[in-house]
Order: structure tokens, then C-alpha cells, then sequence
């Protein structure tokens, strides 16, 4: 080779640098790239059919390849062009079928890489999509939670996942019996009130993805229900540290509407459920006041997680009861959810993320029609009950441009795959609230 072909340093570290820069920009690209979750709705289907919101997510911890994701779905609904008898004007049931439930489901076996939406028998009206009366078909196909319909009741979203271990027969938790998935949701029909808490269950997740509906246990109520009471942001957590005097514990806090928006009083507390039998029964404890008034306008938003030693940490929006400045507050119970210590605030509440959809006047993620942002963070209940239900009539109330929306598909960002479900933290005293290995 002459000299004037010899491949000298400088041009060789030149090149190696190109390839690597190539390289980092390709991976770059593909983990930035989103992954559609809501598979079970490709493009092209009808509205409502096509859209989702309201997404949450949760990891096995006992298998971390495995994901699972909830979300409100309305695919098994009739669609915009279904007329049905007695609609005034035609069309204004959409988007929602009274009777059909919402609460879809999504199964990730490669740290959500692909997504499985399987396809269940329950209540559905997919076949609704002529201008023709809707009949609910109660054993067609549905992309939601099994066994509602057959348990009288309908599954109305607002999703909570968690894994915990699975109770052996001898009573005991262990991550070697299995993982098991707690999915909560709200959930209407044979409950007393307007919405109650009701809790699925699975412990064959692989099955359960397979489209096997025998692989769910049959929903079980987790809130106390009264005549006025509407149920709502609730979130559920399960003790997964092997080492925790309480493992194998569940939770779930939310929020009681219990006036249902008549008379002055509107009382609202935060209630915190809790299973010890992995969900087969659950106890219901107030942790907060119930007033609302001038001074204390409501709370809700909560989330509740454990840390190592099994102490259960309840946040929600309210006024701080000292300085009635609207704040973050907490509440801790050290025994198990037994009892609760009184709340004390920890943050003030950070700016809503996203921005404002002008047809339903609240802030969504990826504009008009898209996932809305604030999960925990909404409006007042009787704004939700105007907007977003059917009424009890079962007449459904259509927003302003409901039928001119495209759908908004359910994605899950790649940048975000690295997951930290538990890394809250409560104020610089408490200890970090992250959820150890099984074993830890």
C-alpha cells in the first residue's frame, strides 16, 4: 500500500468515531421511539372505539419483564352511528353504552417492548355500528375486564394495577407461590350508591394474556357503599418486601363523594381499604375529615405505597389542616392499615402538566381528543358526572364535539421504560419508598 493510501491515525480515529456516533444515534432513535399499547383497537377503528385514557401502569416485581397496563377503554362500545330508540336528538347516547364496561387491560412480556390486548366474552356492543338500535350482546367479544356482566355489574375504568405475592395455603404470602395482579376500577350496576371500588384479580397472567377468561377471579367490592355514595380516584398498592411484618398486604385509598353533590353538607374523606387474604375480603378506614367547607374545599388525589418495614404511606390533595394553604398531605399507618396517624403536610401541590382540550375544558396530553393529564388531580365529581357518564337514566350526555374527535391510541414512551413504581418520597425524615426485590 503506498502512503498516499495508508489509512493514517488520525483518519482511523475519525472514522471509529463516525461508527460510533451512528451507532448512539440509531439507539437513540429506537428508545425514543413510542409502542403502542392499545392493540386490541388498530387504526381505522370508529369512535368511540378508538379511544382510550386515563392509562396506569404496573410492574411484577417478582418478574420484571413483566408489565401490565390499564386503561379507560371504550372499545367495546357501540359506535357514533348506532341510533338507538328514545335518543333525542339521534346519536347522543355516544360515546357510551349503558351496560358495557370500560376497563380494558394490556400484557407486556418483554419490558414493554410488544403489547397483548386479549379478547374476553362479557357485555359488548362492538357490533353496533350502523344507524340501527343498539342490542347489547352479553357473551360477545371485549378487550375489558371478564365477569362484570355476569356478576351484575359494569366495570367504569378509572384503572389501578399492582403485583403482590400470592397466599399459600397455609396462609402465608411467598413470592414462590407466584405473583398476583390487583386491578381496581370503578365499578357500577348491583352496588349500592352511584359508583363503588370493586378489585380483579389474576394469578396466570400468561393465561390471563392468552385471552383466558377462567385465569380472573370474579370481581370483589372493596368499598362500603351507601345509597349516595360515589366512589372515586382510588389507587392500589400491594406490601412486595418479603421482609415486611405486614407482606402480602393490600391497599387501596379513594375518595368518598358521599353527598353525590345533594344538600350543603358534600362530605368527601379519603378511605383507605385493606386486604389481608389477597383480596378475597377487604375493611374500609377513614383517614381524613369529611368536611367541605370554605376553609376545606374537598381532597382526593391520592396514592398509597409501603416502604421495607411495612409502614403504609397515604398522600392526597387537601388543605393542610393547620395553614389551610392547599397542599400535599400525608398520612401514615405503622400497623398495618390498622390506624392512621393524623396528616400533616409534606408539599404544595405542583401545576397541572399538559394542555387545555377547549371541548372538555381539562388538560390532556397530546391535544384535542388526547390520554388527559390530570389522573389524580381532576375536577370536582359533579363537573365528571355532567361529562364524562351516562346518567342513571342510562341516557349517556355527549360533550360538545364528541363525534368529530379522532381517537387518541394508548402509547407507552420508551424513554420512560426504565421504572421506578414506588420511588416517592415523604418529606426529608422519611425513608425512601422504594419497592425492594422479592427477598430484600
Amino acid at each position: 500500500m503506498t502512503a498516499g493510501h495508508r489509512l493514517t491515525r488520525p483518519s482511523a480515529l475519525a472514522v471509529l468515531l463516525a461508527i460510533a456516533l451512528v451507532v448512539a444515534l440509531t439507539g437513540a432513535a429506537t428508545a425514543g421511539a413510542d409502542t403502542r399499547v392499545s392493540v386490541g383497537a388498530p387504526l381505522g377503528t370508529p369512535f368511540s372505539q378508538n379511544k382510550q385514557n386515563e392509562p396506569a401502569l404496573a410492574v411484577d416485581a417478582n418478574h420484571t419483564n413483566i408489565l401490565v397496563a390499564g386503561s379507560n377503554d371504550e372499545i367495546d362500545m357501540e359506535a357514533c352511528a348506532a341510533v338507538n330508540d328514545g335518543e333525542d336528538p339521534p346519536g347522543s347516547q355516544c360515546p357510551f353504552t349503558p351496560g358495557v364496561g370500560v376497563s380494558g387491560v394490556y400484557f407486556s412480556f418483554d419490558r414493554g417492548h410488544t403489547w397483548t390486548q386479549p379478547t374476553y366474552t362479557g357485555a359488548s356492543a362492538r357490533a353496533c355500528v350502523t344507524a340501527t338500535p343498539c342490542t347489547v350482546d352479553p357473551a360477545g367479544p371485549i378487550g375489558t375486564l371478564p365477569w362484570y356482566g355476569e356478576n351484575g355489574l359494569v366495570s367504569d375504568g378509572d384503572p389501578a394495577l399492582a403485583f403482590g405475592p400470592v397466599r399459600g395455603a397455609d396462609g402465608r404470602f411467598s413470592w414462590d407461590n407466584g405473583s398476583r395482579l390487583y386491578y381496581a376500577n370503578l365499578t357500577s350496576g348491583a352496588v349500592k350508591g352511584f359508583e363503588a371500588i370493586a378489585v380483579s384479580r389474576t394469578d396466570d397472567v400468561a393465561a390471563a394474556a392468552a385471552g383466558s377468561k377462567g385465569a380472573w377471579k370474579p370481581p370483589v367490592l372493596a368499598s362500603k357503599q351507601s345509597s349516595t355514595l360515589f366512589s372515586d380516584k382510588e389507587q392500589i398498592w400491594a406490601d412486595n418486601v418479603s421482609t415486611s411484618p405486614y407482606f402480602g398486604n393490600a391497599y387501596i385509598c379513594y375518595a368518598a363523594y358521599r353527598g353525590q353533590e345533594k344538600g350543603n353538607a358534600l362530605p368527601e374523606p379519603i378511605i383507605v381499604s385493606r386486604s389481608t387474604d389477597g383480596g378475597d375480603s377487604w375493611s374500609t378506614k377513614q383517614i381524613s375529615s369529611a368536611q367541605l367547607n370554605g376553609n376545606n374545599p374537598g381532597r382526593d388525589g391520592c396514592t398509597v405505597r409501603t416502604d421495607s418495614h411495612g409502614t403504609v404511606y397515604v398522600f392526597y390533595r387537601a388543605n393542610d389542616p393547620k395553614t389551610k394553604v392547599p397542599s400535599e398531605l400525608m398520612s401514615r399507618s405503622r400497623d398495618g392499615g390498622r390506624t392512621f396517624e393524623p396528616p400533616r403536610a409534606v408539599a404544595r401541590p405542583a401545576g397541572t402538566a399538559g394542555l387545555l382540550d377547549p371541548t372538555i375544558l381539562r388538560p390532556v396530553m397530546d391535544g384535542i381528543a388526547g390520554a388527559r393529564a390530570e389522573r389524580r388531580h381532576r375536577q370536582r365529581r359533579a363537573d365528571r358526572c355532567r361529562r364524562d357518564r351516562p346518567d342513571r337514566d342510562g341516557v349517556g350526555r355527549r360533550q360538545p364535539g364528541d363525534q368529530r374527535r379522532a381517537g387518541a391510541a394508548l402509547v407507552l414512551p420508551r424513554r420512560r421504560r426504565e421504572l421506578d413504581d414506588a420511588g416517592l418520597r415523604a418529606g426529608a425524615r422519611a425513608p425512601v419508598l422504594r419497592g425492594a426485590r422479592p427477598g430484600a
